[in-house]
């Protein structure tokens, strides 16, 4: 099992919603999540689906592909 340091960071929503100025408290509320579930996903401790990942997209309004670490997946 990866540890946390060794953790590959696959999203970037953490990221993504520093720039559009929201919150994952915000985003949990738009997508009807819990806010436990999209902390997870901003530390990359899991994932979200890949439709899940679409709505994130649409709520925030940018390309799904700028979600996506494309740096950590080699």
């Amino acid at each position: 099992m990866e540890t946390k340091t060794e953790r590959k960071k696959l999203n970037r929503i953490k990221a993504v919603l520093a720039e559009t100025g929201h919150t994952g408290k915000w985003l949990a509320e738009q997508l009807g999540k819990d806010p436990v579930t999209v902390s997870k996903w901003c530390t990359n401790i899991s994932q979200p689906d890949l439709y899940t990942l679409f709505r994130i997209s649409e709520t925030l309004q940018i390309e799904v592909n700028t979600l996506i670490n494309t740096h950590e997946i080699k």
